[in-house]
C-alpha cells in the first residue's frame, strides 16, 4: 500500500477534479502491475496495473489507494474490470466519499466474491484528497492562504514594496502548493497592484495541470490588459457588479464574471467557495492581501494557513498580515493551532489550522 500511495503522488498536479490514486497488484508475493491515475478523462489506477499485469491478475491481490469506482463515468467502472480480472483480493486505503461510489464499489467486489479490505494507511490515502474529500462531504474545496511575512509580522513595507521577503528556496516551495492547487483565489487590489501572473512554475519536465485563477472583484475594476488576460486557462471575475457593458468587454478580454450573492457589501465568501467546488475545485490557494485575509479569518474558510517566516525585520510602518478592525480584547482575538514546522531554504514554513470559537 506504501508503494501504492507514491504511486498516486505521481498524479498530485494533474489529476483535477479526479482524485490521486495508485494502485499495486501482487501475485504470489511479486509486484506483477502497478499504475496511478494521471489526468482526469483517461484510464484509472486499477485499469493501469491490471493492463500491465495482464494474466498474472487471476487470483492476485490489489491494493489501491481509493475504493474502486462503480458506476460510468468518461471512463467504465474500475470494480468491473477488476472482477473481469478475478482478482482474489483487493485492499483499499479509504472509501470513496463520492456519494455516486461510497460503498457500491467494495459492495460489488464482495458480491463477484472477492475478498475486500477496507482502512490500509487510511489517513495517508486522506492526506492525498484532501480537497477531493471535502468537495464531496460538504461542497466546498479544500481552502489554504499562503503568507510570507518578516519576523515582526510584516507582508509589505508601507509603500507597497514586497519582493522580496522570503528567499528562493520558499518561493520554489510556494509553486509545488501552486501547482498542486485547482484554483489561485486573490483579490483586485493585489492584481491591480502587482499583475501577478498566478500560475506554478516548476521548471524541467513536470508536468502542470495550470490551477484557475480567480479575482474577488466586487465592483469589475480589473483592467483587461493585466498579464493573466493574455494566458491560456481559466479567469474567473467573482463580482457583485450588474454592469452589463463593463462584463462582456472583461469577457471579451478572456474572464469569464460569475456574480455571488451580496454580504454586507462584499461578496459572499462561503457562496464563492461553494460555486467554486460545484465547478470540480478540490483545492483553493489564497495568495491575497491584509483585507481579504481577514474576511477570510472571520468567515473561518480557510483550513490551513501557510506562512514562510523571512529572518528579517522591517519595522512598525509596514503592512501587517490582517486587516482586523474592531479587535479590542484578547476574547476576540483568532486562535490558531500549529500543525506543522520546518526550514525551507533560510526561511521557517509554520503550518496552522484556524481554532473554531
Amino acid at each position: 500500500m506504501v508503494r501504492a500511495l507514491r504511486l498516486a503522488e505521481k498524479g498530485l498536479f494533474t489529476t483535477d477534479p479526479n482524485p490521486r490514486v495508485g494502485c499495486v497488484i501482487v501475485n504470489n508475493d511479486v509486484i506483477v502491475g502497478e499504475g496511478w491515475h494521471m489526468r482526469a478523462g483517461e484510464a484509472h489506477a486499477e485499469i493501469h496495473a491490471l493492463n500491465q499485469a495482464g494474466s498474472k491478475a487471476n487470483a492476485a491481490t490489489a491494493y489501491v489507494t481509493l475504493e474502486p469506482c462503480s458506476h460510468h463515468g468518461k471512463t467504465p467502472p474500475c470494480a468491473d474490470a477488476l472482477i473481469k480480472a478475478q482478482v482474489a483480493r483487493v485492499v483499499i486505503a479509504m472509501q470513496d466519499p463520492n456519494p455516486q461510489v461510497s460503498g457500491d464499489g467494495i459492495r460489488k467486489l464482495k458480491e463477484a466474491g472477492i475478498e475486500v479490505c477496507s482502512g490500509l494507511l487510511e489517513q495517508d490515502a486522506e492526506a492525498l484528497n484532501p480537497g477531493f474529500c471535502k468537495r464531496m462531504r460538504t461542497g466546498l474545496p479544500y481552502v489554504r492562504s499562503k503568507l510570507a511575512m518578516s519576523l515582526d509580522g510584516r507582508t509589505a513595507m508601507a509603500s507597497g514594496e514586497s519582493k522580496w521577503i522570503t528567499g528562493a528556496d520558499a518561493r520554489r516551495d510556494v509553486h509545488h502548493l501552486r501547482a498542486r492547487s485547482s484554483a489561485m483565489l486573490t483579490g483586485i487590489k493585489t492584481v491591480l497592484a502587482d499583475d501577478p501572473l498566478l500560475t506554478a512554475r516548476l521548471g524541467g519536465e513536470v508536468e502542470v495541470k495550470q490551477p484557475w485563477r480567480v479575482i474577488v472583484d466586487s465592483r469589475l475594476q480589473m483592467n483587461p490588459e493585466v498579464a493573466m488576460a493574455k494566458l491560456e486557462g481559466k479567469n474567473l471575475l467573482l463580482t457583485l457588479s450588474n454592469d452589463s457593458g463593463r462584463s462582456k468587454e472583461l469577457e471579451l478580454a478572456g474572464f469569464e464574471v460569475l456574480n455571488v450573492a451580496n454580504d454586507k457589501d462584499h461578496i459572499d465568501l462561503n457562496q464563492a467557495f461553494e460555486l467554486l467546488a460545484s465547478r470540480g475545485i478540490n483545492e483553493v490557494m489564497i495568495e491575497a492581501g491584509s483585507v481579504l485575509n481577514g474576511a477570510l479569518l472571520k468567515a473561518g474558510l480557510v483550513d490551513e494557513w501557510i506562512v514562510y517566516m523571512a529572518p528579517c525585520v522591517m519595522g512598525s510602518k509596514a503592512k501587517g498580515l490582517f486587516d482586523l478592525p474592531g479587535l479590542e480584547a484578547m476574547s476576540d482575538r483568532f486562535k490558531m493551532k500549529l500543525k506543522e514546522t520546518r526550514m525551507v531554504g533560510d526561511d521557517l514554513r509554520l503550518t496552522f489550522q484556524q481554532i473554531k470559537r
